[in-house]
C-alpha cells in the first residue's frame, strides 16, 4: 500500500479530498469533484454530503450532471439549490 494512504492521511473523506487538492498544485488549480452516478432517492443527501466534504477540504465545486438532470425540473432545481447553499454558506468552512 502506498505510504500516502497508510501513513500520511486517514480514511476520512475530507483527508482523501485534501490529497486530491494537493495534486492540484496545492489548491492553485481548483478542485471540482464529480457528484457521482444518479442513484435514486438518496441523490439529494449524497450530493449535499459530497459538497460539504469537498468544501471542507478546500475544493471549489461539484459536478452534478445526471444526478440533477435526470430528475423532474422541480427535484433537479432543489438538488442544485441545496448544493449551491453549501458553497454559499459561510458556516461551512475548511476543516
Amino acid at each position: 500500500m502506498k505510504k500516502v494512504y497508510s501513513k500520511l492521511t486517514t480514511d476520512n473523506p475530507i483527508d482523501l479530498v485534501r490529497y486530491q487538492l494537493a495534486n492540484c498544485y496545492m489548491g492553485r488549480a481548483g478542485l471540482i469533484n464529480s457528484g457521482g452516478a444518479a442513484g435514486g432517492e438518496t441523490d439529494l443527501a449524497d450530493a449535499v454530503r459530497t459538497a460539504v466534504i469537498n468544501k471542507r477540504a478546500g475544493g471549489m465545486g461539484l459536478i452534478l450532471g445526471r444526478k440533477a438532470f435526470k430528475k423532474s425540473m422541480v427535484d433537479g432545481v432543489k438538488l442544485i439549490n441545496a448544493v449551491q447553499d453549501v458553497y454559499l454558506n459561510e458556516k461551512v468552512t475548511i476543516a
